[in-house]
């Protein structure tokens, strides 16, 4: 008889390791214990040696279906004696050194649980087992053990006491364990305070029964609140705009089940399995051919696309088998602020919007958003358009060497944060737009989060260049707290460095292409269209957008009528005149004349374009002219094309762009295939700089990589000795800055 130790590091805590191990170990008759620790799963286990070594790799092969192993060690030890195999309590003698495990979907076993009359879990909303359920949301410690959540209110009853103790159950060890009887209660209220309901059998009827009636009802999930009503009923779904703010900004569907879905939705495999992963995310869809009854003018105005979701929680499963109807299932929060957890704080800040509320007693410590992906149509590219519940807060493909313990502040529009504290990355939830008080204080609270998980204060603070951004007032406040070391990095190498890293291209010379809305620059402009070398741990900037004229500031952000104003010429005042009053144009004239500020935004420039083509004037949502302009793209030939740059090898001149498609369309040809014809001059000059430069590899990073058909294009025009890539477990848009501050600090200039 021998025994050995093994340690088990990555993602093996609340994924059903420990009661994996336990059956493995009994199958091979093997003795010893397994417990979970600052650093993973922890194994003694004695028996014959061959038997030992089949247990070991049988463990590696074939782990429980959502844990990830990063790293194993198997070592001899001197021989210890068991007399079974048992399961311990854990055991802290350290810092915390592995991954924070992100929430589950619901799977298959507990979904039938919760519909079976059988079951004693039949309708109770907080199914879980060692498979699935909330996780980082419900975190407050780690390792990962029912006193380190908030789960630990609850304390379990005789029956899930058998079931957790029960090798053969699949609730054996399963933290987030609860029944009717010891769990989380529910209860339905208006929103004068009145109760309604709490009853399992009856309260998801009530709760369809007033959607079906045209009443909004915010429900809080197991990652924070949602607004829902019905999204066949155009009136409601008007009202909640109305009471959200949120005038066009589409929202996200919830459909009852995937029969239902694909009964009004044409989807893909990637698509499916997207939409039944373990992450859940909303999936944005193609609305060719829609066959449902959705009010889609008023779900997502003058769109060809729609979010679609399927329920990935008990509560919403339950609700959803009451209904025969779509429900919009947006984020809990008026426009801008950050979703809600809490019940006092919702029935708060929503009680103006929701005629009820679905509540209930468990606290949520890290409400989320819900993650949202799409996927290119010709090329079937994955885009993470926003990267939060289901994937944060962990990020497992880097490759780090860092002694120093290292915390990147992120942007501001778009925020994340990145804590490097130990041999692992962890990049936060999408957290929103750093200028909303409410969002900031999610901000703040989640870098005290992680500095409280990991008992460590950061060595070193990354922040962007950028003067005005709060998370660099905020990252230099921490780091003179802490007499950190202080770190500014310009935004678009943390948007190169991010792409980079993502690849681990660092030993390759590579063209960075990283195209967005704003960013300040090395040279005090705005920069938004970059093209960057990077070779020998070195960013050069080669190349960029022409300037053109920044005009007042965030102000040209949210009015593309001035972008095209800065990009017009002089012939072009008969369009101008269209969307400025002669005042204005007189005032803005003159600014532009005497404007110092120049920017190279590729963003301001499609805006420009949505302008030019009529599509919009003003921006409600961040974002939005950018999203009509490829939302008028339904099909296209790329051989159809044509370039707006008489010379792409050399730059982009975006006065250029514009005067071309001025003469095209009063020439009367489609804006369809003008707005293909500027997807295409860009992807077109991207190829052209790569190949008069003998770039082999090009990496593009920024929001506007989250168009979809540019990325198609860019497929579509690269020759085979070119290698493109793109954003794969980030969002290509400011959520990355975080992680892309991180990659710069340990990779470039070093």
């Amino acid at each position: 008889m021998q025994t050995y130790k093994i340690n088990i590091s990555g993602q093996v805590q609340g994924v059903g390791f420990r009661p994996f191990v336990y059956g493995l170990a009994k199958s091979f008759s093997l003795t010893g214990t397994v417990s979970n620790n600052e650093e993973g799963v922890l194994i003694f286990v004695s028996g014959p040696k061959d038997s030992i070594q089949q247990f070991f790799e049988k463990l590696l092969k074939n782990p429980p279906p959502v844990s990830k192993i990063k790293n194993s060690k198997i070592l001899e030890v001197e021989n210890i004696v068991f007399t079974d195999f048992n399961i311990v309590p854990s055991n802290k003698s350290g810092q915390v050194n592995l991954p924070l495990t992100p929430d589950f979907a619901i799977c298959d076993d507990c979904k039938k649980d919760i519909q079976d009359p059988k079951n004693r879990r039949y309708n109770y909303p907080f199914t879980t087992c060692v498979n699935c359920g909330p996780r980082w949301a419900i975190t407050n410690t780690f390792p990962f053990e029912r006193d380190h959540t908030s789960i630990t209110d609850f304390h379990m009853c005789n029956e899930c006491k058998k079931e957790y103790l029960n090798p053969l159950d699949r609730r054996f060890h399963s933290q987030t364990n609860t029944c009717h009887t010891c769990g989380i209660k529910l209860i339905l209220i208006d929103n004068a305070g009145n109760k309604i309901d709490s009853t399992p059998q009856s309260i998801f009827k009530k709760i369809a029964k007033l959607l079906a009636e045209g009443n909004i009802v915010s429900i809080k999930n197991t990652g924070g609140y949602l607004l829902c009503c019905n999204a066949e009923n155009e009136e409601v779904v008007k009202k909640l705009r109305n009471k959200k703010n949120r005038p066009n900004k589409p929202f996200a569907v919830l459909f009852p089940s995937m029969e239902f879905l694909q009964n009004d939705l044409k989807i893909n495999e990637l698509q499916r399995k997207s939409l039944t992963s373990a992450e859940r995310s909303i999936n944005i869809i193609p609305l060719e051919n829609y066959k449902g009854k959705i009010a889609l003018n008023a779900v997502a105005p003058g769109l060809n696309q729609l979010g679609v979701m399927l329920p990935y929680s008990g509560i919403m499963q339950l609700l959803a088998n009451e209904l025969n109807f779509p429900i919009i299932a947006t984020s809990g929060n008026i426009h801008s602020s950050p979703i809600i957890g809490n019940n006092a704080e919702a029935f708060e800040n929503l009680q103006q919007v929701a005629d009820y509320f679905v509540q209930h007693n468990l606290e949520i410590s890290h409400p989320q958003d819900d993650s949202v992906v799409k996927f290119s149509a010709k090329f079937n590219q994955q885009v993470l358009f926003r990267r939060a519940r289901g994937y944060a807060p962990n990020y497992f493909e880097a490759k780090l060497n860092s002694q120093e313990t290292i915390m990147a502040m992120g942007a501001d529009l778009k925020s994340s944060i990145a804590f490097y504290p130990n041999e692992y990355l962890y990049v936060s939830q999408y957290l929103g737009n750093l200028q909303n008080f409410d969002v900031y204080n999610r901000f703040t609270s989640t870098v005290n989060s992680f500095i409280s998980i990991f008992e460590q204060q950061p060595e070193v603070v990354l922040a962007d260049k950028h003067p005005g951004y709060q998370s660099t007032q905020f990252g230099k406040e921490l780091a003179k707290k802490n007499k950190s070391k202080l770190v500014e990095i310009q935004h678009h190498k943390a948007h190169f460095s991010a792409i980079l890293g993502e690849h681990q291209l660092f030993s390759e010379k590579v063209l960075g292409v990283i195209f967005d809305g704003t960013g300040y620059g090395d040279d005090g402009n705005i920069w938004g269209g970059e093209f960057f070398d990077y070779e020998n741990n070195e960013i050069k900037r080669i190349n960029h957008i022409e300037y053109f004229d920044w005009l007042l500031g965030d102000k040209m952000a949210k009015e593309p009528r001035l972008s095209l104003l800065s990009l017009a010429s002089d012939d072009m005042l008969e369009v101008l005149q269209e969307k400025f009053t002669a005042n204005e144009l007189k005032t803005y004239q003159t600014l532009k004349n005497t404007n110092t500020l120049k920017t190279s935004s590729v963003g301001r420039l499609f805006d420009a374009v949505a302008s030019l083509l009529h599509l919009t004037d003003y921006n409600t949502y961040e974002g939005e002219a950018a999203i009509l302009l490829e939302n008028s793209i339904s099909s296209y030939d790329i051989k159809s094309c044509k370039s707006y740059l008489s010379a792409p090898e050399k730059g982009i001149s975006a006065t250029e762009i514009i005067k071309n498609m001025v003469d095209d369309f009063q020439n009367g040809n489609p804006k369809d295939q003008l707005i293909l014809n500027f997807l295409y001059t860009l992807a077109f000059s991207i190829i052209e700089i790569a190949k008069s430069n003998n770039y082999k590899y090009i990496a593009v990073s920024g929001g506007v990589f989250q168009n979809t058909t540019l990325v198609d294009l860019l497929f579509a025009l690269a020759p085979k000795e070119i290698k493109l890539y793109f954003h794969k477990d980030l969002s290509p848009n400011d959520e990355n800055i975080s992680f892309g501050q991180l990659m710069y600090y340990l990779n470039i200039n070093k």
